[in-house]
């Protein structure tokens, strides 16, 4: 028995191994980890950047084009639409002609159809149903009543699409004399009548062909 004990005691026994001590696998999955979080977390940066670069070019140029509009409603309503007024009485062909001629710097683009349109729409209420393709649509690109163009600092220009859609009919005076006032022979005033205004709601958008950018305006304006 003490000989068995011994030999067994004698023996040398493998040493077991010390599995959680080796760290190093560890090591890498933790960099290989922060390497991705930080790869995330610049890859977001640079999509923000980048959206925000989008954004604030889109807005600035959608600026601009509501300043385009606002210029193009400023041009119709305070010369081309006078100008139309104390020329209604030519027939559409000689005002288109005249009109085109007169803002030959814009490139006004009056045809004769749309002549024949404005027409009727300056002296007549709305709806316009007598003349073809007269149309009364709030959507400016929609069959407008003229186009011209104003030029932009930097790109293309911008082209102005404007059009009547509602005539409310008054008695302002269109043929551009003066109305009130005696004649020779007369010593007294003449009676002044009371005038009230032709009320028309315009729609003016302005757009440029190479941007996506597109600003409509409402106008209401009393003649």
């Amino acid at each position: 028995m003490r000989n068995y004990l011994k030999y067994i005691s004698s023996q040398s026994l493998p040493r077991p191994r010390k599995l959680l001590g080796d760290t190093s696998g560890f090591a890498l999955v933790t960099a290989l980890m922060f390497t991705l979080i930080s790869l995330t977390i610049v890859s977001a940066l640079l999509y923000i950047m980048t959206q925000s670069t989008k954004v604030s070019g889109a807005n600035k140029r959608y600026k601009t084009a509501i300043e385009a509009s606002y210029g193009g409603a400023e041009l119709f309503t305070k010369d081309i639409l006078p100008f139309l007024m104390q020329n209604q009485n030519l027939t559409n062909t000689a005002l288109a002609t005249l009109a085109n001629t007169a803002f030959n710097a814009v490139g006004l683009q009056l045809t004769n159809v749309n002549a024949a349109c404005l027409q009727l729409k300056l002296l007549n209420p709305s709806p316009w149903s007598s003349v073809a393709n007269c149309s009364n649509s709030s959507k400016p690109t929609d069959n407008p009543d003229m186009t011209f163009k104003l030029l932009s600092n930097t790109g293309n220009p911008y082209t102005i699409s404007a059009k009547i859609v509602e005539t409310k009919v008054g008695n302002s005076d269109v043929s551009g004399l003066q109305l009130e006032g005696g004649g020779v022979s007369e010593t007294s005033p003449g009676i002044t009548p009371m005038h009230n205004p032709y009320i028309y709601r315009l729609e003016v958008q302005g757009s440029q062909s190479t941007t996506s950018e597109r600003a409509n305006i409402e106008v209401l304006y009393a003649y």
